[in-house]
């Protein structure tokens, strides 16, 4: 019961650890997603197995895992500020008639 509860504790912290605000960064990096994955899957793979190969295995498999999640959270990043870019600029395209009403582009 006991090995339940640490198992059930390291989860916990994991996803805690996961769900921490992050800002929205166009900038292809994902090391910081990968880090977390590594760590909470070893913790998770070593509590899990009361190994050093359980939470080695845990490692590589959370940081592959944490990896892609920072590449799909980049990705949409760049979806997001391309979308506010061509947004922004369509609406600031304007020139003013001679009855001072704005046309825009």
């Amino acid at each position: 019961m006991m090995r339940l509860a640490r198992i059930a504790a390291a989860a916990a912290i994991a996803l805690g650890a996961g769900t921490v605000t992050a800002t929205a960064a166009c900038n292809g990096d994902a090391s910081t997603e990968t880090v977390l994955g590594a760590g909470s899957g070893a913790l998770v793979g070593g509590l899990a197995s009361h190994s050093l190969v359980g939470a080695a295995v845990g490692g590589v498999a959370g940081g592959l895992i944490g990896n892609s999640i920072g590449h799909a959270n980049n990705r949409s990043d760049c979806r997001r500020e391309a979308r506010a870019r061509a947004s922004h600029h369509e609406h600031t395209s304007y020139y003013v008639d001679h009855n001072g009403m704005r046309h825009y582009y």
